[in-house]
C-alpha cells in the first residue's frame, strides 16, 4: 500500500527526513513514533503528498506519487493534526461538501455520508455546525472527513492530542473498528495508544528512521518468565537450578527496589521459545511448594513499547 525507498526531505539547509525507506502492506495498522522534531509531520505530509521530497520515491497502491499524484492521492483519507473544519457549516452540510471535493458520485453522496456519520459516532450532533462541537466530536469530524470518498490508507496525525481520557478511548476504539477494512498510519505520543492499536511501529529520531518494531513476531528467541516465591531467595535459585531448563535462573530485583509480594524472592528464567511451557512450569511449581517455597506470582517478561522506543532514541 505505502513503499518509500530513500526518501529525504530538506528545508534549506535543514535536513528534515534522510535517506527513510520502508513498505506498508494492505490493511496493516502502523503507529509512528519519535520525539518532537524527529520528522513525523514532515513524513506523512510526504505520503499524502502535501509535500514533495527532496529525494526518493513514494508510491501509494503501486503508484508512484510524483508521476500520478491524483490517483495516489485518491487512495488517501488525511487527518491533519488540526482537523481542517469549517466551523459555519453543519458536520453533514460538511461532510457532503468533502465527497464532492472527493469526486463521489452525486447520487452517492447522500447514503455515503449517513454511513460514515453513523460509524464515526456523529448521529446526535449531524445538524450541528461545527463550531459548536466539543474537541472529541471534533476529532470524529476530522476523521469522517478523512473517511469521504472511501480510500484504502487513512493518514492520522495525533488523532488523541488534546482529548480527555474517556475521548481518547473512543477515538482509539474507532481506529480499531477502521482498520479492519482500511490500511492505518497514525502518529501518537501515548505509546500506551500505540502498543494496543498497531500491528507495527516506526521509530524516527532526527530525520531517521531507527526502528521498524513488528509487534506480531517475538523479539527473542526465548520466553523469560518472572517468578515471587514466597521464601528467602538463595534457597529459591538453589532449588530452581537443580531442575531442567531452569539451570540458569537468576535473581531479578525489583526496579523500584521492592517486591510485589512481602518477603518473596524475585526470580527470572528462561525457557526456549517452543518448549513445553506449562510441563516445566508444572515440575517448578512442584518442586518449589514440596521445598516449603512456594510461588505467589508468575508473569512472562515482554519488552514493551516504552523500552523499545527509549533504547532506539538513546544517544549513549
Amino acid at each position: 500500500m505505502i513503499q518509500l525507498e530513500g526518501v529525504t526531505k530538506k528545508y534549506g539547509p535543514l535536513t528534515a527526513l534522510q535517506g527513510v525507506s520502508f513498505h506498508v502492506e494492505k490493511n496493516e495498522t502502523i503507529g509512528l513514533l519519535g520525539r518532537n522534531g524527529a520528522g513525523k509531520t514532515t513524513l506523512l505530509n510526504l505520503i499524502t503528498g502535501y509535500l514533495p521530497p527532496t529525494a526518493g520515491k513514494i508510491r501509494i497502491g503501486g503508484k508512484d506519487l510524483e508521476e500520478d499524484p491524483a490517483a495516489c492521492k485518491r487512495m488517501i483519507g488525511y487527518l491533519p493534526e488540526r482537523p481542517p473544519l469549517y466551523d459555519e457549516m453543519t458536520v453533514t452540510g460538511y461532510l457532503r461538501f468533502v465527497c464532492e471535493l472527493r469526486e463521489v458520485k452525486k447520487q452517492a453522496i447522500r447514503p455515503h455520508v449517513e454511513e460514515i456519520i453513523s460509524l464515526c459516532g456523529l448521529t446526535e450532533v449531524a445538524s450541528r455546525l461545527l463550531g459548536h462541537l466539543s474537541r472529541g466530536y471534533r476529532q470524529r469530524a476530522g476523521i469522517a472527513q478523512a473517511l469521504c470518498g472511501a480510500p484504502e490508507l487513512l493518514i492520522l496525525d495525533e488523532p488523541t492530542v488534546g482529548l480527555d481520557p474517556k475521548q481518547t478511548v473512543k477515538i482509539r476504539e474507532l481506529i480499531r473498528a477502521l482498520s479492519r477494512e482500511h490500511t492505518v498510519v497514525f502518529s501518537s505520543h501515548i505509546l500506551s495508544e500505540v502498543q494496543q492499536a498497531c500491528t507495527r511501529v516506526l521509530i524516527l529520531d532526527e530525520g531517521r528512521l531507527v526502528t521498524d518494531y513488528d509487534a506480531r513476531k517475538p523479539q527473542s528467541e526465548v520466553i523469560t518468565l518472572r517468578l515471587s516465591v514466597a521464601g528467602e531467595e538463595k534457597a529459591v535459585l538453589n532449588r530452581l537450578r537443580r531442575l531442567e531448563p531452569f539451570t540458569g535462573a537468576a535473581a531479578a530485583p525489583d526496579p523500584e527496589g521492592r517486591s510485589a509480594v512481602p518477603v518473596a524472592a524475585e526470580v527470572r528464567v528462561t525457557l526456549p521459545r517452543g518448549s513445553d511451557t506449562g510441563a516445566a512450569l508444572d515440575r517448578a511449581f512442584r518442586a518449589l511448594a514440596e521445598s516449603g517455597l512456594p510461588v505467589r506470582m508468575m508473569r512472562e517478561e515482554r519488552e514493551d513499547l516504552e523500552a523499545v522506543f527509549l533504547r532506539a532514541i538513546s544517544r549513549e
